[in-house]
């Protein structure tokens, strides 16, 4: 390589890290910008994660004091004074109190505590439809059968989490208006459902033959 090749390519290279320097100058704060997001981004995560830990801790031991109490008004109350941050928590401790209720004179108020979840849009679609079975199931009687019918056919539609439980209770409406034919036909499609549980189905073929018919089989083949 000639001297003049050599000097060539040590110019060159200067004037590289010239503009190196001069696009770190530039534009360098773009990279330390970009480091300093993911380590603060990483830092918040676990922050958020251990103040929703905490919470979750906090939430715990709340609602285990209040269930110490042996009397249900008690437990009500206790109950009733727990601010859980989150809809999940919140969720959670309306489910106790309202069965803290229920064991009470206040059955009225375990049911408006129950209809107050199963109609909030930010929970889950099976917390609202058990907190809208149990509200159905605490009035009973008190609701006219044809409305309570409405009710858990919407709460048994295909592929509702809680189906069976309120086809059960379709046909429990069936025998109180004196239809034990169609009480025994909906059993009988309960108990041949390849879904219900082995509490279910026992609890539904001795309905059937408490009503004069006959299990016609399980979904096992049994029967």
């Amino acid at each position: 390589m000639s001297h003049s090749d050599s000097f060539i390519d040590e110019v060159t290279e200067e004037v590289r890290r010239d503009r190196l320097f001069a696009l770190f100058r530039r534009y360098g704060w773009i990279a330390v910008l970009l480091v300093l997001v993911v380590v603060g981004g990483a830092a918040f995560n676990e922050y958020r994660k251990a103040q929703a830990r905490t919470q979750a801790e906090n939430l715990g031991d709340a609602i285990l004091a209040a269930l110490e109490n042996d009397d249900a008004a008690g437990r009500a109350d206790a109950l009733s004074g727990i601010d859980a941050e989150t809809p999940g928590g919140q969720a959670v401790v309306g489910f106790l109190t309202a069965a803290a209720q229920a064991e009470t004179d206040n059955p009225a108020g375990a049911v408006e505590r129950l209809n107050a979840i199963a109609t909030d849009g930010a929970l889950p679609e099976i917390y609202r439809q058990i907190a809208a079975f149990k509200a159905l199931t605490l009035r009973g009687t008190d609701l006219p059968a044809s409305e309570r019918r409405l009710q858990f056919e919407a709460l048994s539609q295909p592929g509702a989490p809680l189906r069976l439980l309120a086809q059960e209770q379709l046909a429990l409406i069936d025998i109180e208006e004196n239809d034990a034919q169609a009480a025994i036909a909906r059993l009988q499609d309960i108990l041949e459902d390849a879904e219900a549980p082995a509490g279910l189905q026992q609890r539904v073929a001795q309905v059937i033959v408490a009503l004069g018919g006959t299990p016609q089989g399980t979904p096992d083949g049994q029967g």
